[in-house]
């Protein structure tokens, strides 16, 4: 098939961490022998602009190959606060991309905000097209962002959606009024993210000391809420004198978490990793002896995936698909959003840790063969092909 995506998130030279599960989905789907082409309408960024993510817009190339696809980046006028107006502008200059290339046989609206918003002009060119959600673009866009009518709108016009969770999957039905969607989940790549040896890594990583780690990733963001997970650190500490936090992520929260990090005086055991790369995240698994994630809203987290596939054992709050990725390993959701009880299910989980391989074994049944085979089926749905 030709395929062509139209999505405001994938990895460029200067954010190669941006999007990676989206990269690897495509680059995967290429190796299936479909034509992959990859549209990503960027905000125009002024000159005189000199924030740093203002910097790495400019900068980011029009054209880029990466992992074998073809990215082009249009740019468009994008107005802070001005949601519905960008969409259309984001929308506009993705389609006119598109035109310019040769005719996709199926577009796929990547990131369900703002792309959806595409699903119109589409429909106007004829051209059949799939909506896929992810997360925060269906959740947070519908609920407080306010524009779950203009999304209920986009879907229907689509008329064919997914998303990477059942939870998604649902609440797409619901905007959408009827029950189309399908489960398209991620997968894990279980040759990077494989167990390893504790110690090596922890040298490579230049870690001294042999005591636990618990290890928090992803962006300091307050839906991640990283508070929360220092504050059942904080508490569990007292109980494991030589254990120490990690977390692996960048975001506008990091200010917050150092200023609670010295109120708490654990600066000596609480680390700020920032963003790493996918090898070095994998040593991070390995290094550490529990993963935690204390999200209030979640797609289907890839970093409890890529733990588990470590064999490291997991502890996250029971948000969005999470339930779906630990529901069969007793003991690993968290009900409760509470520091006392977060901290006590991090002592006992420390103390006596599940079987690694039993975990790794568990990862194993989410590999993205499944997804890609959603995935095409239901493309091949799209276009009126049933073969």
């Amino acid at each position: 098939m030709r395929i062509a995506v139209l999505t405001s998130l994938f990895p460029s030279r200067e954010r190669p961490r941006e999007g990676i599960f989206a990269e690897r989905r495509w680059a995967l789907m290429h190796a299936r022998g479909h034509e992959v082409r990859i549209v990503q309408p960027l905000p125009w960024a002024p000159p005189l602009l000199g924030r740093a993510e203002w910097r790495e817009l400019r900068a980011m190339p029009a054209q880029e190959i990466r992992s074998g696809l073809d990215v082009s980046r249009p740019r468009y006028l994008h107005i802070p606060r001005l949601a519905r107006f960008n969409a259309r502008r984001f929308a506009a200059a993705g389609l006119a991309e598109l035109r310019a290339g040769r005719r996709p046989e199926v577009v796929v609206l990547d990131y369900a905000w703002p792309a959806s918003a595409a699903a119109e002009g589409l429909a106007k060119a004829g051209i059949p097209c799939v909506v896929n959600g992810r997360g925060s673009d269906v959740l947070a866009v519908a609920g407080e962002a306010g524009l779950g009518r203009e999304l209920a709108h986009n879907l229907r016009t689509a008329r064919h959606w997914c998303a990477v969770s059942e939870d998604l999957v649902a609440r797409m039905d619901e905007l959408a009024g009827a029950r189309r969607g399908v489960l398209v989940p991620n997968g894990v790549d279980g040759e990077l993210f494989r167990p390893r040896d504790r110690a090596e890594c922890r040298r490579a990583l230049k870690l001294e000391g042999d005591g636990p780690i618990v290890l928090v990733v992803g962006h300091l963001i307050e839906r991640k809420d990283p508070l929360l997970a220092l504050e059942a650190f904080a508490e569990a500490a007292r109980s494991l004198p030589e254990a120490r936090l990690a977390f692996v992520g960048r975001g506008p929260l990091q200010g917050a978490l150092e200023g609670h990090i010295r109120q708490l005086r654990l600066e000596q055991r609480v680390l700020l990793v920032g963003e790493a790369a996918p090898e070095s995240l994998a040593q991070w698994y390995g290094a550490s002896d529990l993963l935690l994630l204390t999200s209030k809203r979640e797609g289907r987290p890839n970093v409890v995936l890529e733990a588990l596939s470590s064999g490291l054992p997991v502890l996250a709050t029971d948000a969005g698909g999470t339930r779906e990725l630990l529901r069969e390993l007793p003991g690993a959701l968290l009900e409760q959003r509470d520091v006392d009880a977060i901290a006590a299910r991090l002592v006992t989980a420390l103390r006596s840790p599940p079987d690694r391989e039993l975990l790794r074994a568990h990862a194993r049944s989410f590999g993205w063969e499944v997804g890609l085979d959603a995935l095409e089926a239901l493309l091949r749905t799209a276009t009126g092909d049933v073969r």
